[in-house]
């Protein structure tokens, strides 16, 4: 379902957690890129909310995102910007997703690229 990823990302960044969660499968696994896992709804969403507004100076810059030919993936390349020590830090990341039949997000895998920054 084109456009599952758009909305994931806008109502993310603008703290929307009920169309947040409008986007989610009931047993959505979400894993980081240092191994972190959350899953079902209610434990990524929770996550997420108490998590979003304590990221001094967050922003997202999306570059691109591509679905697969049959609808049950897409990838996200994007990047993210929080202050750190008074410093922000760019992270760019490539997020990869798994499509229920009806659209909703099953499953996300986060990769980032660290970059050296700052020394």
């Amino acid at each position: 379902m084109a456009g599952i990823v758009e909305r994931y990302l806008h109502t993310l960044t603008a703290h929307d957690w009920q169309g947040f969660a409008a986007c989610l499968a009931d047993d959505v696994v979400r894993t980081g890129p240092y191994g972190d896992t959350y899953a079902t709804k209610p434990v990524y969403v929770a996550y997420l909310e108490e998590l979003m507004p304590t990221l001094r100076g967050y922003s997202m810059e999306v570059g691109r995102i591509r679905y697969s030919a049959d609808g049950r993936s897409a990838v996200a390349e994007l990047s993210e910007t929080v202050e750190i020590d008074g410093t922000p830090k760019l992270t760019p990341e490539a997020l990869v997703f798994d499509l229920t039949p009806d659209g909703l997000i099953s499953r996300i895998r986060i990769y980032i690229q660290e970059l050296s920054w700052g020394g």
